[in-house]
């Protein structure tokens, strides 16, 4: 379990540089342009929503591989145990 967490951790700390230039190139023109004109609350709301859905498929994984993790751990036990009475 430690060793997943470190993983973990080690890849959420190489990920963060990229989070800054997470941006497509049309998007970044419009906010550049939007920014130039004084606006910068779509700048802000749109890099949110870049991140968000970014991030969203790795939590989505994230979650299923450890609920997965935990069921075979529980269950591992039970075949132990049920290998040991056939004999």
């Amino acid at each position: 379990m430690k060793m997943l967490t470190r993983v973990i951790v080690f890849l959420i700390g190489l990920s963060l540089p990229l989070l800054n230039f997470a941006q497509c190139v049309m998007c970044r023109t419009q906010v550049v342009n939007n920014v130039s004109h004084g606006e910068t609350s779509l700048a802000a709301g749109l890099n949110f929503g870049i991140i968000y859905l970014f991030v969203m498929p790795y939590i989505a994984i994230s979650v299923i591989a450890f609920l997965w993790f935990k069921k075979a751990k529980v269950n591992e036990p039970k075949r132990s145990l049920s290998s040991r009475l056939r004999g």
